[in-house]
């Protein structure tokens, strides 16, 4: 199946990302601005910070990580409810995400947010549940699936409590649950498999 869904979904955050880089008044129209959304309800401001990025590396980084996890969870959530599903999964993904942040910052005029991070942490962690022991390549450094992810959550609640680095933490943690939850939904049968193949190193998809 050719993951048709995460090519289209990454052609037009690099599209609508390069455009608001060429355009400030477009990144600031699209970006997470809560005062916008509490105040002239512009909430679809909710969706849209989820396609601009602060620059190319940001954009670059959660492109490559959607293009090599989203083509694999998207042929397991389309299989069983649609390309169409798994849309609505990145794009609630992206909502979900950030909401804690938002709720948060609800009143706060000097808070933004922005990018895709916290969907593609939904997809990452999707992608740990199926396969916890599919070797993670961090830069050049190999590591298993389940080993990362078990790093990045105890890493993002130590960055969150640090601060200071302009890093939406929270909206990583809050995405990469949403990701697990949303598979042990769709399908109760992840939960026993993940707890199999956890128990027997080696990588055998999801079928």
């Amino acid at each position: 199946m050719t993951p048709v869904v995460t090519f289209a979904l990454i052609v037009a955050t690099v599209l609508v990302s390069w455009q608001a880089f060429e355009r400030p008044r477009l990144m600031e129209r699209l970006l997470l601005w809560p005062p916008a959304i509490g105040r002239q309800r512009q909430y679809e401001r909710l969706v849209t910070h989820g396609f601009v990025h602060a620059d190319w590396p940001h954009l670059l980084f959660n492109m490559i990580t959607l293009y090599f996890f989203g083509r694999q969870i998207e042929a397991v959530i389309a299989q069983r409810i649609g390309a169409v599903g798994y849309l609505l999964f990145y794009l609630s993904a992206i909502v979900v995400a950030i909401m804690p942040s938002y709720l948060k910052h609800r009143t706060d005029a000097r808070y933004r947010s922005l990018g895709a991070s916290g969907a593609v942490s939904a997809v990452l962690f999707a992608f740990v549940l199926l396969a916890p022991w599919e070797t993670i390549y961090i830069f050049i450094v190999p590591v298993p699936a389940i080993v990362y992810a078990t790093g990045f959550v105890a890493y993002s609640f130590w960055a969150d409590r640090r601060g200071g680095d302009n890093v939406n933490h929270v909206a990583h943690l809050a995405g990469a649950a949403y990701g697990v939850l949303f598979l042990f939904v769709m399908e109760p049968r992840v939960g026993p498999f993940f707890l199999e193949r956890l128990a027997q190193p080696g990588f055998r998809p999801f079928g």
